[in-house]
């Protein structure tokens, strides 16, 4: 029997929860097909990173990859649903949004010769410094590690000076001083140690970034009918679980700061008013980017409270 694989990369370590998800997709996917596909994952970004994953999978450099959603922010409006700070209040509200957004990012990505499999949210995001932040001055003048487009944008907007990091090179990044601050997930922390070259995490959740995993089209086409059915019953299955995984792991990866010696704080009142002040103007900004056709789905589920 013929077998076929896929190569995949990953930006992410093999701790982390959407490698371990995806690693058991692959695992699935081998099994359920007898061997006839088989997914060899590349975490880590040790193969491609991150910015330059969905350019690879695109051109048929590999098959199979997994992005960040808001990496295409400066592709088009619309892929910055999930990193607008503040527009979403939680896990729950994040897949009433996804569920708005999946067909409008489908009908883009299929143009682009690109099949979604699913899609995986990351915890909430928190806030994450080297010292406890001045309530008068915020993240004014801070150098700021920005993870994508609308990230950066907040960051400017509260006077920070953002600078992208990957997220393999996070601890070097502080390390050096080229970053003093960063808005990323309680289990990023834990992944990179952030114990190690950080002193506070302030548990807010500014926003719920997504991960998209994707399919060169032509690749996709070229599998038969009955093995198309089960990648996709089993990235069915990668969502949902994937889903319960980010909310099971940000409590236990807050507890990991916390005994690894991370001040766990909460933002002080007034700094908390400023931000999201700045997450509703950037909300109302970006609604007044998208087509018609994309605020007309996406308006009652940004606005559901």
């Amino acid at each position: 029997m013929a077998q076929t694989t896929w190569v995949m990369p990953t930006a992410y370590p093999d701790t982390n929860f959407h490698t371990r998800n995806l690693k058991q997709f692959a695992d699935e996917v081998a099994k359920e097909t007898d061997g006839k596909l088989k997914i060899t994952v590349h975490s880590g970004g040790a193969l491609i990173k991150m910015p330059e994953i969905k350019r690879a999978v695109q051109t048929g450099q590999v098959q199979i990859g997994e992005i960040l959603i808001g990496s295409m922010a400066n592709e088009a409006p619309l892929y910055q649903f999930d990193t607008i700070p503040f527009m979403v209040a939680d896990h729950a509200h994040a897949q009433t949004v996804w569920a708005a957004v999946r067909p409008l990012v489908t009908q883009r990505l299929e143009k682009q010769n690109l099949h979604i499999l699913y899609s995986v949210v990351w915890p909430a995001q928190g806030l994450y410094s080297k010292k406890e932040l001045d309530p008068a001055n915020g993240l004014k003048g801070v150098k700021f590690r920005s993870s994508s487009p609308t990230a950066a944008d907040f960051a400017k907007r509260l006077g920070a000076v953002p600078t992208v990091v990957q997220a393999v090179e996070v601890p070097q990044a502080f390390l050096t001083g080229m970053v003093d601050a960063m808005m990323t997930s309680s289990s990023t922390g834990v992944d990179t140690q952030a114990w190690d070259y950080l002193s506070v995490f302030y548990d807010v959740p500014t926003m719920f970034p997504q991960n998209l995993v994707l399919v060169n089209k032509r690749a996709w086409e070229q599998l038969d009918e009955g093995t198309r059915k089960i990648v996709t019953a089993a990235a069915e299955r990668a969502e949902a679980r994937g889903w319960q995984m980010s909310a099971e792991e940000n409590a236990a990866s807050i507890r990991k700061l916390k005994d690894n010696g991370l001040a766990v704080r909460e933002l002080d009142p007034a700094l908390l008013e400023r931000f999201k002040q700045v997450g509703a103007q950037m909300a109302e900004d970006w609604l007044g980017k998208l087509t018609a056709q994309e605020s007309q789905a996406l308006v009652p589920a940004v606005r559901r409270q």
